[in-house]
C-alpha cells in the first residue's frame, strides 16, 4: 500500500463486485501510469476503494478495503448504487485539495496529469457534455422531473447533460456533491427506472454554478460495445498480468486501442454478398459472426472474436426472438455460411451452444 500525499492530486477508483470490474480497473490504472511517463516530473496518487484488494497487489496504489456495510450505507436511503460515487469523491475531497474519480471502464490516451490541469476552482471536470435536457422529451427524467425542477429554478430545457465516467473537483467546490447527493435522495422515487439519474443530478447541481470541462481526448470511456473492449483488456492481462510494468507490457499498452475491430471495407462487402445467399433473417447474424473471424493484425483485436459471436447471437435474439440449439446448428451449417466461417465453424458452434445453455 502506497501512502497518499495530502497535496498531491488524487486519481480515485471505486471497484467492487465481479472480477471483470477489477480487470477493468487494473488496466485503467496501468494505462494511467504508462501515460504518466509523458509528463516527467509530475506526480499523482491513485486510491482504490474495493471489496477485493488482491487484484491490485502489484500496482503502486493505495487500497482501501470497502466492506459491504459501508457501501450499503453509502447507497442509502434507496439502495441506489451510483450514489456511492458522489459520497466517495466528497470524502476524498475532505482530505485533499483536488481529486478525480474515474469509472473502471476507461483507459488513458494521454497523461492523467492532463485531467488534473482541467480541474480548477469554479469548474467541474466530466467525461463529456451531452445534449440539452429538453432535446429528448420522451425521456423519463424529462417527463417526471422537468416541472418540479423548473418551479424551483434548478434546471430548464437548455441545461447541458454530462457523462460522469469522470468527475473532477477542487475541495472548495465539493459542496456541489452535497447538492447532487441530496437531489438523488429526493428524486429517486420519481425516476427510479432512469439509469442516468446519478449524472443527471450532477448536471443539475452544477448548472449555472460551475463551468464544465471535458476529457474525451485524454481517456477512452468504453460504455458502448463494452464486451469487445473487455476482451482486449482481458487478453492484455492474461499476457502481462504477472509483470504489468515490464517493457513488453508497456509496448502492448497502445495496442489496446479505442478502435472497435472491423474488417476492411472490401471484406465487409464480401460478407454482405455472401449473406445474400442466406434467409433474410440470418444475414445480419452471419455478417457479425464473420467480424469475429477476421484475422486482424492486432492480437488484441483478434481476442474480440468470442465477444463478436456473443453479440451477434444477442442481436439476433432481440430482432428475431431467438433460436433453439438445433435451429442454431442448422443456421451455422448452411453451405454459404459454413464455407465462409471455414476452420472457425466448429469453434463458433461450440461456443454459442455452450453460451446458450449456460
Amino acid at each position: 500500500m502506497q501512502p497518499c500525499n495530502r497535496d498531491t492530486p488524487q486519481l480515485v477508483y471505486l471497484a467492487f463486485g465481479p472480477a471483470t470490474y477489477h480487470q477493468e480497473a487494473c488496466f485503467s490504472i496501468v494505462s494511467a501510469l504508462a501515460n504518466l511517463r509523458k509528463t516527467p516530473g509530475e506526480a499523482m496518487d491513485i486510491q482504490v476503494y474495493t471489496d477485493n484488494p488482491e487484484p491490485y497487489a502489484k500496482l503502486p496504489v493505495t487500497v482501501h478495503l470497502l466492506d459491504e456495510h459501508t457501501r450499503t450505507t453509502w447507497n442509502q436511503p434507496h439502495g441506489y448504487h451510483f450514489r456511492s460515487k458522489h459520497v466517495l469523491l466528497r470524502q476524498v475531497l475532505e482530505q485533499h485539495p483536488l481529486a478525480v474519480l474515474i469509472d473502471t471502464d476507461t483507459f488513458f490516451r494521454q497523461s492523467p496529469i492532463e485531467l488534473f490541469r482541467r480541474v480548477k476552482p469554479g469548474s467541474l471536470l466530466c467525461n463529456a457534455i451531452g445534449g440539452r435536457y429538453g432535446e429528448n422529451q420522451k425521456c423519463l427524467l424529462y417527463k417526471n422531473l422537468l416541472t418540479l425542477l423548473q418551479q424551483r429554478a434548478l434546471a430548464d430545457c437548455q441545461m447541458p447533460l454530462v457523462n460522469s465516467g469522470v468527475m473532477g473537483l477542487t475541495a472548495q467546490d465539493a459542496t456541489i456533491l452535497d447538492h447532487s447527493i441530496a437531489l438523488m435522495d429526493e428524486l429517486y422515487p420519481l425516476a427510479r427506472e432512469a439509469y442516468t439519474l446519478e449524472e443527471f443530478c450532477l448536471a443539475v447541481a452544477a448548472y449555472r454554478k460551475l463551468q464544465l470541462a471535458t476529457c474525451t481526448d485524454v481517456i477512452h470511456h468504453y460504455w458502448s460495445r463494452k464486451a469487445q473492449f473487455r476482451a482486449k483488456i482481458q487478453a492484455w492481462l492474461r499476457k502481462h498480468g504477472d509483470d504489468p510494468f515490464g517493457e513488453a507490457a508497456m509496448a502492448d499498452i497502445t495496442l489496446v486501442n479505442d478502435q472497435l475491430p472491423r474488417p476492411p471495407a472490401l471484406h465487409r462487402l464480401g460478407y454482405k454478398a455472401m449473406s445474400l445467399t442466406l434467409p433474410s433473417r440470418h444475414r445480419q447474424f452471419a455478417r457479425e459472426l464473420l467480424y469475429g473471424c477476421y484475422p486482424y493484425d492486432n492480437e488484441f483485436d483478434r481476442a474480440c472474436a468470442t465477444a463478436w459471436w456473443d453479440k451477434a447471437l444477442e442481436n439476433f435474439n432481440q430482432r428475431q426472438g431467438g433460436m433453439s440449439p438445433e435451429q442454431l446448428r442448422e443456421c451455422l451449417r448452411q453451405p454459404g455460411l459454413r464455407l465462409s466461417l471455414g476452420t472457425r465453424h466448429k469453434d463458433i458452434e461450440r461456443h454459442l451452444i455452450d453460451a446458450r445453455q449456460a
